[in-house]
């Protein structure tokens, strides 16, 4: 309960402050103000709330493993709850981390990550050292530069407003529209890969966010990282996108929204997304747009993949058939999140006929939907395992358990890059 009543104060704070920026000081205007900071640490007080109702209030049996390993098993101290609320490193745009992931490298805890041993058997190494982040911040400082350079001149040339000029409706053709709306949108992504990507190596560049060796023994500096660029850009799903997206934002999501709600929980989701970006009727006609998409696409994937895994020839074809698909919709879903004004956003979907919404709707009410089941991935075993183990460790020396953050993100890929021994 006390946790609810955080989430709805903060989130209705955020809100008055949304609404406070948007139609008292500047409606339209990206500007960096207050308004920033409230939406992280609004993440990190609700996060954080839900994590000490789970590890206090709640019986182990009755969490799911992503949240026992998140679990915070005593009340932080003032000192503690300010310094993760307000630290320097990502004050002003994240990115946001867990609570014990914060902790853990405050107090200085060396990396005891998870790393597979002999006869496919899961071991802690311990006593590893830490290694520098030089390389992995100069690394990020440069894609900064061109991510910077890229919006300076290129992105002004491609403005997504042309995509409703009245002259270019009226004479462009269909494969010009398509290929604007994809590239101006491509074009307004560096703004945010320099953001988000500089706020990583600010992190790092104090310490924070290394999250262990892979397999071949390469440092990974991306515990807190924001976003995958190749990852986006090469999306051949809706899901794909949305996972490497704004990563900590949607883990965020995932902890206090969809694992905790007991109907729809992919509309929910969508719908607390809307909220917590602003007041903008552009943001929520994007994220209810995404909801039809999303629904829709995963339909079509769980339908006809299946029919595309062989030969390699045909799933070549059918990635690129998606790769296609998944751009396009992307873009014509997060058009209005660019305009933000109701009328050009309605200006845009009517230019197009509504011919994705139309699509969408058609594709849930043909094809037969597959109930996904929430949190019965064959990785939560591991983590359960992991959680386990560190929690009883832990627990012996007195201390707060430690977790790693990339657990929980339901990101398939890279869990099996690091443990072979998952696929089995």
């Amino acid at each position: 309960m006390y946790s609810g009543c955080c989430f709805v104060f903060a989130l209705g704070y955020l809100t008055v402050c949304q609404i406070t920026r948007v139609y008292i000081f500047d409606y339209g205007q990206y500007s960096a103000d207050f308004s920033g900071p409230m939406m992280v640490i609004t993440q990190k007080i609700t996060g954080l709330a839900y994590e000490i109702h789970d590890g206090m209030f709640r019986k182990d049996e009755e969490l799911t493993p992503s949240q026992r390993g998140l679990a915070v098993r005593r009340m932080p101290s003032l000192l503690e709850y300010i310094s993760y609320t307000c630290n320097f490193m990502g004050i002003l745009a994240g990115p946001l981390c867990s609570y014990k992931d914060y902790i853990t490298f405050i107090e200085g805890k060396p990396a005891h990550m998870p790393q597979s041993g002999e006869n496919g058997k899961e071991e802690v190494q311990y006593g590893r050292t830490e290694p520098s982040p030089n390389p992995a911040v100069v690394q990020k400082l440069i894609v900064c530069g061109l991510s910077l350079l890229f919006h300076l001149t290129i992105s002004s040339l491609l403005p997504v407003e042309y995509n409703i000029d009245e002259h270019f409706q009226a004479t462009a053709s269909w494969p010009t529209k398509i290929t604007y709306l994809y590239v101006s949108l491509l074009a307004a992504r560096p703004k945010y890969y320099f953001a988000w990507t500089l706020a990583d190596a600010i992190n790092n560049a104090a310490g924070f966010g290394f999250r262990g060796y892979d397999r071949n023994g390469v440092a990974r500096w991306d515990l807190v990282s924001n976003l995958r660029i190749q990852q986006i850009e090469m999306s051949t799903s809706f899901k794909m996108f949305l996972d490497n997206w704004n990563i900590q934002t949607a883990l965020w999501l995932k902890r206090v929204c969809y694992e905790r709600a007991s109907f729809s929980p992919t509309i929910q989701t969508f719908i607390l997304s809307a909220i917590w970006h602003g007041v903008y009727p552009g943001y929520y006609l994007t994220f209810l747009t995404g909801v039809l998409m999303t629904l829709s696409a995963r339909a079509m994937r769980n339908n006809f993949r299946h029919y595309f895994i062989e030969p390699p020839q045909l799933k070549l074809f059918y990635d690129v058939i998606t790769w296609v698909v998944t751009q396009i919709a992307i873009s014509y879903t997060v058009v209005p999140f660019v305009l933000l004004s109701i009328k050009p956003s309605f200006m845009f979907y009517s230019s197009w006929c509504y011919c994705l919404h139309i699509c969408g709707i058609l594709v849930l009410l043909l094809l037969p939907v597959k109930k996904t089941p929430r949190g019965e991935n064959p990785y939560e075993k591991a983590q359960l395992s992991r959680s386990k183990k560190f929690d009883e460790r832990e627990n012996y020396l007195g201390q707060n358990s430690f977790s790693t953050t990339n657990n929980i993100c339901n990101q398939d890929q890279d869990l099996a890059s690091r443990h072979p021994s998952l696929k089995q």
